[in-house]
């Protein structure tokens, strides 16, 4: 029996870990280049390092709302080429090479006005006279990583992930190489400082657009779409179709970065020591969230696919699969947290009582990280689906009506501190991987 069940999704492992690898190794080689930022700017002083990260907590905000935006191309090119219709995929594509540039074009300079908020963010007058420049450089960077990000999208949603993973890695290197010329003025060039950091990325960001365009001009795998390029035309209605469904992924991607800024936030209340092991249990739980987000992009694109074949069967398969091995990837994690809880903080810092909160954190987050796992794979097949507007309204609920809340109370109100705030993260992760299966549950019987 248990060889017949294996059977049945074996083939639907394979393929999703293969869509999936590539985008997790994009996203690990993204973690490692704004760990090495960070390292080449902290040689520069403490201030200089508090803003970049000043910088990059408002960025990241709009950045990632855009990126999400862009998301909504996927499901919708994808469904057509699971119909084997290439030239509605390429339709879908000219809709969004049309609109996500004028998006763009909008938020960058809704960003830019984060010039005005920065100074009044209770943060030291040097962090924020040293970050304002660096931030006007990255908001620059908007544009050329979105158009990048569109034709990663569409490769993904035509099943190739390994393209936007070899640009990526590329670019990564090559933001290195620069932040070693431009901060440090090497070779001849000024020393520009975290601007020259904030010019490395521009730099390394421009080369991913126009690889990403040169590669889809040469490249025998988009000739189809070349060709039906001159047979599409923008439709206004399809480029509403698109923004309806990326307006409430991007609005998921801020949800969720907004409900743990406020948490912490909450920690910073608690102490130093409390943020610094929050800090760090945080970074663990960031890594092993790559894996959950690569196998959720792989979800997305084979439920997209399934759907344009109306292999319900299959797609379920697809969607199971994929829990399976995000639930078995989370187990090793927990046991891992559990059974490392006093090493692995060890390795951050040196400081006894950051080391002992920091363990017992770890003990919630294992259990944090197979509820975080289930909601992201569930939110990827509700994306293949093109099911957005209710999973963002349910991750309003789960994260601001009941973790939220949940965490305040037990930090400050039951006295239960550090571990109270995880304690809100893992009701509230718990509480939207239910709603999100109930949710896909009725999804898929309303479509048989």
């Amino acid at each position: 029996m248990k060889n017949e069940r294996f059977r049945i999704y074996e083939s639907h492992y394979k393929a999703n870990f293969s869509l999936a690898l590539p985008v997790i190794f994009s996203q690990a080689g993204q973690m490692i280049v704004a760990l090495t930022d960070n390292l080449m700017v902290g040689r520069l002083g403490a201030a200089q390092l508090a803003a970049v990260a000043l910088a990059n907590n408002i960025f990241v905000v709009g950045m990632m709302f855009g990126l999400g935006l862009i998301t909504g191309l996927t499901p919708l090119a994808g469904k057509a080429i699971g119909a084997k219709n290439r030239l509605e995929a390429t339709g879908w594509l000219k809709q969004a090479v049309i609109t996500h540039p004028v998006s763009s074009l909008l938020l960058t300079g809704i960003m830019a006005m984060g010039v005005l908020i920065m100074p009044h963010m209770g943060q030291a007058r040097e962090v924020v006279e040293l970050a304002l420049p660096y931030y006007l450089v990255l908001v620059s960077s908007i544009i050329p990583l979105n158009i990048f990000f569109l034709y990663k999208q569409y490769a993904e949603a035509l099943g190739n992930t390994h393209i936007a993973m070899a640009i990526t890695l590329i670019s990564g290197l090559l933001n290195v190489f620069f932040n070693y010329l431009l901060i440090y003025g090497k070779l001849g060039f000024p020393a520009y400082g975290i601007v020259g950091a904030g010019y490395a990325t521009l730099i390394s960001r421009i080369f991913m657009a126009v690889a990403a365009i040169f590669i889809f001009f040469r490249m025998d795998f988009f000739k189809p779409d070349r060709i039906n390029w001159k047979l599409s035309y923008f439709k206004f209605r399809q480029a509403l179709e698109l923004l309806k469904i990326g307006l409430p992924i991007g609005g998921q991607y801020i949800i969720e970065m907004l409900a743990f800024s406020i948490g912490s936030f909450m920690m910073g209340w608690l102490g130093t020591k409390e943020l610094a092991a929050h800090q760090i249990v945080m970074s663990l739980v960031s890594l092993t969230y790559m894996i959950s987000s690569g196998m959720a992009s792989a979800t997305t694109i084979k439920v997209s696919h399934f759907r344009g074949q109306h292999k319900l069967k299959a797609m379920n398969r697809a969607i199971y699969a994929s829990i399976h091995m995000v639930l078995f990837f989370m187990l090793f994690s927990l046991s891992c947290f559990i059974i490392f809880r006093y090493k692995i903080p060890g390795l951050f810092v040196q400081d006894a009582e950051v080391i002992s909160i920091a363990a017992g954190l770890m003990l919630i987050a294992g259990m944090f990280q197979l509820f975080d796992g289930l909601q992201v794979t569930l939110l990827g097949a509700l994306r293949g689906m093109e099911d957005v507007r209710i999973p963002t309204i349910l991750l309003i609920i789960a994260y601001f009506v009941v973790a939220l809340p949940t965490s305040y109370l037990a930090a400050f109100v039951f006295d239960m501190g550090t571990n109270g705030v995880w304690l809100g993260y893992l009701v509230g992760l718990f509480l939207v991987s239910v709603q999100l299966f109930i949710r896909y549950r009725w999804k898929v019987k309303k479509m048989s």
